[in-house]
C-alpha cells in the first residue's frame, strides 16, 4: 500500500523551453553591442615592432591566453591583453601578470584600435 501511494505521487515529466523570437533578437543585439564596447585592457609593452611580436608570443605561451593584441600607435607598437568588464577583474589579472611584466598597467581604450593581424603582417613585410 505504501509503494502504491508513493508511486501515485511521484512526478514524471518533460521540460520544454519555448524561446520567443524577440528574446533571440535581443540576445543577438546584446552580443553585437558587447563587441563594440571598449572594456578595460592591460598594456604590457610599448616600443619597437620586433620586441612587441616577441612579447606577444611570450605572453600567449606563458599565460595560455590568446587575447593578446599588437596595436600600432605612431611611432610605437603596443601589446594589449585581456578584455575586462570590471575594475576588480582587471586588478586581479594585473597582479598576476605584473610578476613577469613589471610595467603593465590597466587602461580603457578611447579610440579606434588598429590591430595588427598576422596575415596583414606578411603583406606589410613583403
Amino acid at each position: 500500500m505504501i509503494l502504491t501511494f508513493s508511486y501515485g505521487f511521484s512526478q514524471i515529466g518533460e521540460i520544454k523551453i519555448n524561446k520567443s523570437e524577440k528574446l533571440e533578437k535581443i540576445i543577438q543585439i546584446k552580443k553585437e553591442l558587447n563587441k563594440k564596447i571598449q572594456n578595460l585592457k592591460i598594456q604590457i609593452y610599448n616600443g619597437d615592432r620586433n620586441q612587441a611580436e616577441t612579447i606577444k608570443a611570450e605572453y600567449i605561451e606563458t599565460f595560455n591566453d590568446t587575447s593578446a593584441k599588437m596595436i600600432y600607435e605612431t611611432p610605437n607598437y603596443k601589446v594589449w591583453v585581456g578584455n575586462f568588464f570590471t575594475q576588480i577583474e582587471a586588478d586581479k589579472y594585473l597582479l598576476k601578470i605584473r610578476k613577469k611584466y613589471k610595467s603593465a598597467f590597466i587602461f580603457r581604450p578611447e579610440y579606434y584600435e588598429l590591430e595588427i593581424e598576422e596575415e596583414n603582417e606578411e603583406e606589410i613585410n613583403n
